[in-house]
């Protein structure tokens, strides 16, 4: 038994005619009486659950940490090549103290003595430098977005290749 559908057209319209439109209240407003508003979209960013501050600022923490890592290595370097026994000394201080939070760090290198707190002034010099100058923040975000593109796309075609008889291009399975 085959049952059909008869929708009279006629009677549906996009642009309503003048009379229909005289009385009605809209759950919308219709577009040229939204016309003196900016004309751009109010988008909103994704709510990210379960952080006391926002990603972006823990990413901010990380990237502080990485900074005086980052300074660290290069006044190591710099004072391996002209001044031996202060590159020792920072290569102790290094042996027994962490390098996981930069600002305890170069604290705790501030009160060790006086030639190290030098060596801690010339770290906050070069992360600070670093941070502003010479760190490419552009090519950060282009090559976090291609590394999220990258591994989403592999992830994806391994899960295509493991749940199918297909690789590439080839049967593999009867």
């Amino acid at each position: 038994m085959e049952y059909s559908t008869a929708i009279v057209f006629s009677q549906l319209s996009l642009f309503p005619s003048t009379l229909q439109t005289e009385n009605r209240t809209y759950l919308f407003k219709p577009w040229k009486q939204r016309t003196s508003q900016s004309s751009r979209f109010q988008c909103h960013k994704m709510y990210v659950p379960g952080f006391g501050t926002s990603p972006e600022s823990t990413a901010a923490q990380h990237l502080h940490h990485f900074f005086n890592f980052i300074a660290v290595k290069i006044v190591a370097a710099q004072l391996q090549s002209y001044n031996p026994e202060a590159y020792e000394e920072l290569r102790e201080f290094l042996d027994k103290h962490s390098l996981s939070d930069g600002d305890k760090f170069c604290a705790d290198l501030m009160r060790e003595s006086p030639r190290h707190k030098d060596l801690a002034m010339r770290i906050l010099e070069v992360r600070s430098a670093y941070c502003k100058d010479d760190f490419e923040w552009d090519n950060l975000k282009r090559l976090a977005s291609k590394m999220v593109d990258d591994s989403n796309k592999k992830l994806m075609t391994d899960y295509i290749v493991d749940t199918s008889c297909i690789a590439d291009g080839k049967q593999i399975c009867n």
